[in-house]
């Protein structure tokens, strides 16, 4: 019998692909947490996946919440997060950061950002963007930071082989949704992308616990109908087809009757995607936020 197919490009904790210790890979979540809390409302016992740890404890006050992550670096600063910690810099903000540092050269001044960020009513939002920010050395500069040659300095090739082509400006038509759909003024994550804010972690209750693992081999080891919901960030993304279809066979036996998933992509929706929820998602990065029954995973 052949193993069971377990590794995953996150196993290694870096983007570089490079052999060494791993990295803390995010200093913060980027993703609309308002998104699991709806899809998991009156849900009892929920699995996370830890990444920076903001998700679980969005979720912890709700749920009994199992927050599960195979790069113990990490899954360090997650629980340093849920002591109260200063966020820091993981390596996706200093890529982010990179970007920001450049941003004057394309007219993106400190105090226009700012002034962007405090709008309030949407279509002031996007008629702002059209007049002050969707320049053309903008436009540009977006697309040459994620061409594939640039990317390829910093990723490895299973982080990039499903992301959708010009993905510069795919990725600034998901800031247009974003912008159009949802106040500015109210919205963390359009401030942490666009002005690089890393705001201490919030008080939380509720009991979050933490485990070592991959998501799969830990689901497998649970007894049948475990968990209620299922927070799955984007793990597969970079993933094999075999670990796909791993994972979701481990999540349906896991969950239970009622059990929702929550699971993102970079990658571009099949327009077929009925359970799309990526416009809801403020965080601005996602083409799938796909929500559904743990039963109908296919």
């Amino acid at each position: 019998m052949s193993p069971a197919p377990s590794e995953t490009v996150w196993e290694h904790g870096r983007f570089d692909g490079r052999a060494g210790p791993g990295k803390l890979l995010f200093g913060r979540m980027y993703e609309d947490s308002r998104i699991e809390l709806e899809a998991f409302a009156g849900a009892g016992r929920v699995f996370s996946i830890a990444s920076a740890g903001c998700t679980a404890m969005a979720l912890a006050p709700h749920h009994e919440v199992v927050a599960v992550d195979i790069n113990p670096v990490q899954l360090a600063y997650a629980q340093s997060q849920f002591a109260g910690s200063p966020g820091v810099q993981g390596a996706a903000e200093r890529f982010m950061a990179f970007g920001r540092v450049l941003s004057p050269l394309v007219g993106w001044w400190p105090a226009r950002v700012q002034a962007f960020l405090a709008l309030a009513d949407p279509e002031q939002q996007r008629i702002y963007w059209h007049q002050h920010l969707d320049t053309r050395r903008f436009r540009s500069a977006v697309d040459a930071v994620f061409s594939v040659t640039a990317l390829r300095s910093v990723y490895a090739p299973d982080f990039l082989d499903f992301l959708p082509v010009r993905l510069g400006a795919v990725m600034r038509g998901r800031l247009q949704r974003c912008i159009s759909c949802h106040p500015n003024c109210s919205n963390p994550y359009l401030r942490a992308l666009l002005a690089g804010e890393l705001a201490a972690s919030s008080p939380y209750s509720g009991r979050v616990q933490l485990v070592h693992s991959d998501a799969a081999d830990f689901l497998e080891r649970q007894p049948a109908g475990s968990f209620d919901g299922f927070a799955l960030s984007n793990i597969l993304d970079g993933a094999a087809a075999a670990y796909r279809r791993r994972l979701f066979a481990a999540v349906e036996r896991a969950g239970s009757e009622r059990s929702m998933v929550v699971l993102r992509s970079f990658a571009e929706p099949a327009p077929s995607l009925a359970t799309n929820r990526a416009a809801d998602d403020r965080s601005a990065l996602w083409g799938i936020v796909d929500v559904r029954p743990a039963a109908s995973l296919a």
